[in-house]
């Protein structure tokens, strides 16, 4: 735990609107929140001045907290401040850490995950604001940087102390970039004429060795309650970072990144019976799996949300194909996702740098990636909580790329005029039978997880020699699974054969032919995209 700073560097005096103290853990320090009455103060020589009042916090269920303490390389830190940025997908904390020698740093989050970043001086003048784009490649203090996000914000609350002067009025643009060493910078443009820069890398809170944080560590999963604006029903929150949700009765995807009381937006998705239907997930909502994904160690992960998506073909020619992920929870891990498609079970997690691209090569970590397809994609049905603000009809841009081992690469590009963003992702395979094993899959659905570990090609094999008639069956499960997933063009021609003579019927599958919308054996690095909308949240 850290330890208390010296007496010399304490300041303490009353809140001008209040009454209440007001203390000062740093000299470097030159702005404040009042607990009490929530003034934004400034220090004016010996005396305190008042310059407005903060917002009131938005409720998040954060396990940080002022006062929490714990220990980054060896060097103790206590938070002591906190911004609260807003933009249009939602809100993330940036936490003021006070270092015992005096040194500042902040805590943030990143794609749901943390850096602990520093500020540092530009030798150079800094790229301009206006001349940056999504993707483009810039260099800031000697080195260079992919421009991973851009995203305009504005501080929504404060509280605590904090290191520089008054936070900033209105919008601004932050600018997020990424490099080959896994470092994450950032661009604060609060003042163009004078962007601050400071310079972070991903840490796990568990390695931080927190204490005095919001209650106990089980209690991260604080639950909020609201209605669902489409049929009224009840719909409980259990994620802190929770951003999008599906309601249980009707299964309309409701945006609460606003927070509870907000207006809440939502939008209308089919549900099983109301025009094409879709697949239940093979491995339920709620259940916990212990599994280790890469190099880190086994963790009890629980599913929490499940999504299909799809191509989008580009022209006439192009087919179609489809996958579907779960997304994963672990209090101290995070997130990560485990993917189905046509090509075998796989897992990713987003990273925080930026691998090396050129020409068809991407290099992470000392190792080639091979570019193996170009697509884009959508999202066309969800269940339960997502920590990204989930958009009907969005559009993401993928970039594969396959490695040694069967390890992989995701790029891909999301965005609007509000917030645009790349992010990248790394994986690799997983092995059906493990999965079954540590999620517990009962008898009826290890066929169908067991048909998806091997590419179709090998059941057609099977087939042709005359495989068993389990090896039918499960053909068959494939075949009917894909033909239940919402196709991603909106042409809902087929529907009234398909009611009409029902969905195995010849009728409909030649429909489904000619159109163009039967299942085709898609690329194999089919294994990323989930469209995050990711950046600082």
């Amino acid at each position: 735990m850290a330890t208390e700073p010296s007496p010399q560097r304490a300041y303490r005096a009353a809140c001008p609107n209040c009454g209440a103290a007001v203390e000062f853990r740093s000299a470097a320090s030159a702005t404040a929140v009042c607990s009490f009455c929530r003034s934004t103060l400034v220090r004016d020589g010996e005396a305190l001045r008042r310059i407005g009042q903060s917002a009131e916090l938005f409720d998040d269920h954060s396990p940080l907290q002022l006062g929490a303490a714990g220990r980054w390389q060896g060097a103790a830190f206590t938070l002591v401040g906190r911004l609260q940025l807003r933009y249009a997908g939602g809100y993330w904390n940036e936490w003021h850490a006070l270092f015992d020698s005096g040194k500042s740093a902040w805590l943030s989050e990143d794609n749901a995950r943390h850096v602990m970043a520093f500020e540092a001086a530009l030798a150079e003048a800094a790229p301009r604001a206006d001349g940056l784009r999504v993707g483009m490649s810039v260099a800031v203090a000697g080195q260079i940087w992919q421009v991973a996000s851009l995203t305009h914000v504005q501080v929504h609350a404060a509280q605590g102390e904090l290191p520089g002067g008054p936070p900033a009025a209105g919008e601004y643009l932050v600018a997020d970039l990424r490099n080959a060493q896994g470092e994450v910078g950032t661009l604060d443009y609060a003042d163009p004429a004078r962007p601050l820069w400071s310079v972070g890398r991903e840490v796990e809170l568990a390695a931080l060795a927190l204490t005095g944080l919001a209650g106990p560590a089980e209690k991260t999963l604080g639950a909020r309650g609201v209605s669902c604006p489409s049929c009224g029903a009840a719909i409980e929150i259990q994620l802190a970072t929770t951003q999008s949700v599906s309601c249980g009765q009707c299964q309309a995807v409701v945006d609460v990144s606003g927070g509870v009381g907000a207006d809440l937006k939502h939008y209308a998705q089919g549900t099983p019976g109301e025009g094409a239907e879709h697949a239940a997930p093979l491995i339920p909502l709620g259940r916990v799996g212990t599994i280790a994904l890469g190099d880190g160690g086994p963790h009890p992960w629980q599913v929490v949300g499940y999504v299909e998506r799809c191509t989008l073909p580009s022209g006439d020619d192009d087919e179609q194909f489809y996958w579907r992920e779960y997304l994963l929870y672990h209090r101290v891990a995070g997130f990560a996702f485990i993917v189905d498609s046509e090509d075998g079970w796989s897992w990713v997690r987003p990273i925080t740098g930026a691998p090396v691209v050129s020409g068809g090569t991407a290099r992470w970590k000392g190792e080639a990636y091979r570019e193996t397809e170009r697509y884009a994609s959508r999202t066309t049905y969800v269940l339960g909580e997502f920590y990204w603000k989930l958009a009907s009809g969005e559009r993401t841009e993928h970039v594969d790329y396959l490695g040694p081992g069967g390890r992989r690469l995701n790029r891909e590009e999301t965005g609007d005029a509000g917030h645009e963003e790349v992010t990248w992702s790394a994986g690799g395979p997983l092995d059906a039978d493990h999965l079954i094993a540590a999620f517990r899959i009962g008898a009826d659905g290890r066929a169908a997880m067991a048909r998806d570990a091997k590419p179709l090609s090998g059941a057609a094999a099977s087939l042709k020699s005359g495989g068993s008639l389990a090896t039918w069956f499960v053909a068959l499960l494939f075949f009917a699974f894909v033909l239940s997933m919402e196709r991603c063009s909106d042409d809902d021609r087929c529907d009234a054969l398909r009611q009409s003579f029902g969905e195995a019927s010849a009728e409909y599958q030649q429909c489904l032919r000619s159109d163009g919308g039967g299942f085709v054996r898609g690329p194999g690095g089919s294994f990323g995209g989930f469209g995050t909308g990711g950046g600082h949240k």
